[in-house]
């Protein structure tokens, strides 16, 4: 789960209103329909038998415990046989009759991995599922850091990548409108005196320092290329630290301190500019003791631009599921694309949206490759949906206890979780 390669940033400044938001999410339909039981799910062979349990946990919310199967894989046939046992659990909210909301929670900080019960246990969530894909082991320090895109509450925290597998799912608590698709991310500092300004690479992500630049001769400016990455209080109780410029800010943009070495603690409302390679020098050179102004755009996969307000949430995924109704998944290789646990977010046709939550890798419940994952989406009326992050992460929990059963031998702490909260949104920040 690692970040892709940095990606070019360009410059232009945000003009955000509000109503752009209303034409770029899709509205709910107000049908009075009520929630069919849909086909039976389209896994392994057509004789097995499916059951189906449901309960109401709030008005509007129901939750459906699907069964397709009955009898355990032999442990040497769970990624081959087709005939289950299959597992799902899908929680579906219905926003016209439902008085909570979805929202996106990642614990006390950015970087830190909780569990995704202990996510919706301190949110005080009713229901909820692991979310983003994350650094996890690749970074041991900062193991939650968001692979791709992360926005809290109107927070960009998280920039998407140029991975052009990652399909992100957008929601405004407000209006329940959601948003899927590929987006992109541009930003820059300006100094507001001098003009001078620099393109932003990252938001909240350890930047790579060249290793011709680790360790710099005193005064030599280093040649090779690093990054440029904007920090929040958000991230983790200190910023990375190595070799490098690190520049603070204040709530006004303005300069509070430089350093010649990255790794700082950031006051509530400071933020930071680091830099590695030959831009350490840039950075220095932009700030110089003034104040910089920051602009960051969000745009959709039609180049849109996505107004970041309060009560707008997102996170990211791997693929498309369904686009329009139609199975979009690509054919694949890999482990990837085996059998695996399966989380997936989506909305019908007439506005309800679905989190739901496939067990995998196991003899009671084997799995689905990425084919089978679209198919079920299908099958539970899906027009648009998500692949989640999956395998040992996906979880759904209940008032902080599990719904399904994790692979791993203990649950997974991951980076985020989509959780649904009962009452209207309020905004987190006064």
């Amino acid at each position: 789960m690692t970040r892709n390669a940095k990606r070019s940033a360009a410059a232009r400044a945000v003009t955000v209103a509000a109503a752009a938001l209303t034409l770029l999410l899709t509205s709910t339909s107000h049908s009075g329909a009520a929630e069919p039981a849909g086909p039976r799910l389209p896994l392994g062979d057509a004789d097995l038998v499916e059951t189906r349990s449901s309960r109401t946990l709030a008005d509007g919310v129901t939750l459906t415990r699907i069964v397709r199967g009955t009898e355990p894989a032999p442990p040497g046939e769970i990624n081959t046989t087709t005939r289950g046992p299959w597992v799902v659990n899908v929680l579906t909210i219905d926003p016209r009759r439902a008085d909570g909301h979805l929202a996106v929670t990642y614990g006390p900080d950015l970087a830190a991995t909780e569990r995704t019960t202990d996510l919706v246990r301190s949110a005080g969530a009713l229901v909820g599922v692991n979310a983003s894909f994350f650094t996890f082991t690749a970074n041991r320090q900062y193991p939650g850091d968001p692979v791709g895109l992360g926005l809290y509450d109107g927070r960009l925290l998280s920039e998407p990548t140029t991975d052009p597998t990652e399909a992100d799912f957008v929601l405004d608590a407000r209006t329940h409108r959601t948003l899927m698709g590929k987006l992109k991310w541009f930003g820059k500092v300006k100094n507001r005196e001098t003009g001078a300004e620099l393109p932003l690479e990252f938001l909240n992500h350890p930047p790579v320092v060249p290793p011709d630049c680790a360790v710099p001769a005193p005064g030599a400016t280093c040649a090779s290329p690093g990054d440029v990455v904007r920090f929040t209080h958000d991230f983790a109780p200190a910023t990375p630290s190595g070799a490098g410029a690190e520049v603070v800010l204040d709530r006004k943009g303005c300069v509070v301190r430089t350093a010649t070495t990255r790794g700082t603690a950031l006051a509530p409302g400071e933020t930071s500019l680091q830099a590695t390679g030959r831009e350490s020098a840039d950075l220095l050179r932009v700030a110089d003791n003034g104040c910089l102004r920051t602009t960051s755009q969000l745009l959709d996969e039609r180049g849109r631009r996505i107004p970041v307000r309060d009560g707008l949430y997102g996170v990211n995924g791997r693929y498309r599921l369904t686009r329009d109704g139609e199975i979009v998944v690509p054919d694949g290789v890999g482990s990837f694309f085996d059998r695996n646990p399966r989380t997936i977010v989506g909305t019908t046709r007439d506005g309800r949206i679905v989190l739901a939550t496939i067990d995998g890798r196991m003899t009671t419940s084997v799995g689905t490759t990425m084919k089978e994952t679209a198919a079920v989406a299908h099958a539970l009326g899906l027009r648009d949906a998500v692949n989640l992050d999956g395998g040992g992460s996906t979880t759904m929990s209940l008032q902080g206890t599990l719904v399904n059963k994790p692979s791993g031998a203990t649950e997974r702490p991951v980076g985020d979780a989509l959780v649904y909260l009962e009452g209207p949104y309020r905004p987190s920040r006064a």
